[in-house]
């Protein structure tokens, strides 16, 4: 099929691209749509109140490309050290997470959002069902 066929320099984004327009396009919108690298709308910056110099808003750009590890928690356990060295290829090991429930997206181990699996041509992703507002993920970073 010539359609599957990708140039060398396609690394699969446009794939989760389309999926995104595709989810865009499905829902409607119920209020101000939200911004953000991941949504791809990067231009969208912070306000000063007082409309901001170039000096500021060239302060955040550095920022804005700072790489963070996000990542996914499926679940937790905790096992004596005998269960984990008894492991093998086709052990199993449950977590208290149950089928179905949301899952946990951190940043830098920080919550921000919990999110369904997704599949999009055969890779893993998440949709975001709900995320943490900026004053909440601030508070708690404070706590940390």
């Amino acid at each position: 099929m010539a359609t599957d066929e990708k140039p060398p320099e396609d690394d699969g984004l446009a794939d989760w691209a389309e999926a995104l327009l595709e989810q865009k396009s499905a829902e409607t919108p119920t209020g101000p749509e939200p911004g953000g690298v991941l949504t791809g709308d990067a231009s969208r910056g912070f306000s000063s109140g007082s409309g901001g110099n170039d000096a500021q808003i060239s302060d955040i750009n550095r920022v804005l490309d700072i790489p963070v590890l996000l990542s996914v928690e499926l679940g937790r356990t905790k096992v004596p050290i005998k269960h984990i060295l008894q492991l093998g290829q086709g052990s199993v090991v449950e977590l208290d997470a149950l089928a179905g429930e949301p899952m946990d997206v951190l940043v830098n181990g920080y919550l921000i959002a919990q999110g369904e699996v997704v599949v999009v041509n055969d890779k893993f992703g998440i949709r975001l069902t709900d995320v943490v507002t900026p004053s909440e993920r601030l508070r708690r970073v404070s706590k940390g």
